[in-house]
């Protein structure tokens, strides 16, 4: 039995969209298209100068093209910069320098990676920088960042102290040792940073956060420890400026020498002018306090035995008075003129209660004069009829009414039997 041949139709191809608005899940783009696309457009773009920090350089002797990363100076952004080895020529390239390049945009479409290919790479001034940094100062003094009644008093003994340093620097080892010297008991929690190059701002704005949220920090210490303009120049950085101003733990800076001051100076507490000035700021001399309490002792025990010297010779002149050798000297006239005041008062009462008396008897006498009973004992009587009425007129009452008659001895009862008008 043979075997037919069997036949089929190929299914049309698709049309590739040709805009990307066009492009569906049931129609969508290849990678390839989508990187050809955007590596065209990149390749329309021109040259242009753009400013940033170089990292990663990677220029090894004899290759033609040196390889680098050029780093945002403020946020942590960055892109991938190479440039031929001629177009470098001799010039020194810095980690950590501020540069203008003038580059071109590319793009690799085999791995979809943007990168700067550049022609040529300028150090920015230093007066250009410090032109900058003043422009910045102003700026940020017009907001009020600088104010002196935004400053915080520094506490006079810490219990712990946050220090920001580089990694096993200089600056470390003068602050704890000369803080420890001078308070044996000082405790650190430190963060080892960057404090120069592409890194310092983002860490050093990291640790900061940090450690002022911890409630039992109660000062931060910046410390670097001088350096050149250019290394100095993540601590007037607007971004880390902005991030101590908004501490509320209270910051000390201690970045450079008596000749630098970078920005964190105005925004910090206190400025520091090295990092061993810092240690003298954060605790009290041991040594001077104990001298100091001493003193106040020697002060106190003196101005107690001057008080009670004096106390005692207010005493002993009291003493000496004649007043207090013999208290009765000052008590005798007193005395007197209370007793003269005492018989005066006395005579006073005598003859009050005696006119007091005579009168009592006078009006006594005309009490008894005046009343019902001696009226009676003259002879009079009084006469009620039967429901008690006083009788004054005979012809109140009838023939057979029945009377009472009070006597000043006794009482009668008389019936009526005629009347006199």
């Amino acid at each position: 039995m043979g075997h037919g041949k069997i036949e089929t139709m190929s299914e049309p191809a698709k049309q590739i969209p040709t805009k990307a608005g066009d492009t569906t899940a049931e129609n969508p783009w290849p990678l390839r298209l989508l990187n050809k696309n955007i590596g065209d457009y990149i390749d329309r773009l021109p040259g242009l100068w753009v400013e940033g920090q170089l990292v990663q350089i990677n220029r090894r002797p004899g290759a033609g093209m040196a390889f680098m990363t050029l780093r945002d100076t403020d946020v942590d952004m960055s892109i991938n910069l190479s440039i031929y080895a001629r177009q470098l020529g001799d010039q020194e390239l810095r980690d950590g320098a501020r540069v203008v390049v003038h580059a071109k945009p590319t793009f690799w479409a085999k791995r979809g990676t943007l990168q700067l290919q550049a022609s040529e790479i300028r150090p920015v001034g230093l007066g250009d920088l410090l032109a900058r940094i003043e422009q910045l100062k102003k700026m940020l003094a017009a907001e009020g960042l600088f104010a002196d009644e935004l400053k915080r008093p520094l506490p006079f003994l810490p219990g712990v102290v946050g220090l920001i340093c580089g990694r096993e620097s200089k600056a470390e080892h003068d602050v704890v040792v000369n803080a420890r010297d001078r308070w044996p008991q000082v405790r650190f929690e430190i963060r080892e940073v960057a404090v120069q190059g592409a890194n310092a701002v983002a860490e050093v704005s990291e640790a900061l956060a940090e450690l002022d949220a911890k409630p039992e920090i109660d000062v931060i210490v910046v410390a670097r420890g001088g350096g050149s303009v250019e290394d100095l120049l993540p601590f007037s950085n607007e971004h880390l400026i902005r991030v101590v101003a908004a501490c509320t733990t209270p910051i000390i800076s201690a970045i450079g020498h008596e000749t630098d001051y970078p920005l964190i100076d105005l925004v910090a507490d206190y400025r520091a002018s090295t990092p061993t000035d810092a240690a003298k700021r954060i605790v009290p001399s041991m040594a001077d306090e104990l001298t100091g309490l001493a003193n106040a002792r020697s002060r106190g025990r003196a101005a107690i035995t001057a008080r009670l010297n004096q106390e005692s010779a207010n005493l002993a002149a009291l003493r000496s008075r004649p007043v207090i050798a013999e208290p009765q000297a000052l008590l005798r006239p007193h005395a007197e003129r209370l007793a003269r005041a005492t018989d005066d008062l006395r005579r006073a009462w005598d003859r009050r209660l005696t006119g007091a008396r005579a009168e009592l008897d006078r009006l006594r006498a005309a009490v008894v004069a005046l009343s019902p009973q001696s009226t009676l004992e003259r002879g009079y009587a009084v006469v009620r009829d039967a429901e008690g009425r006083v009788l004054t007129d005979a012809s109140a009452v009838g023939d057979q009414t029945e009377l009472d008659i009070r006597l000043a001895a006794g009482s009668l009862s008389a019936t009526v039997t005629g009347r006199t008008p």
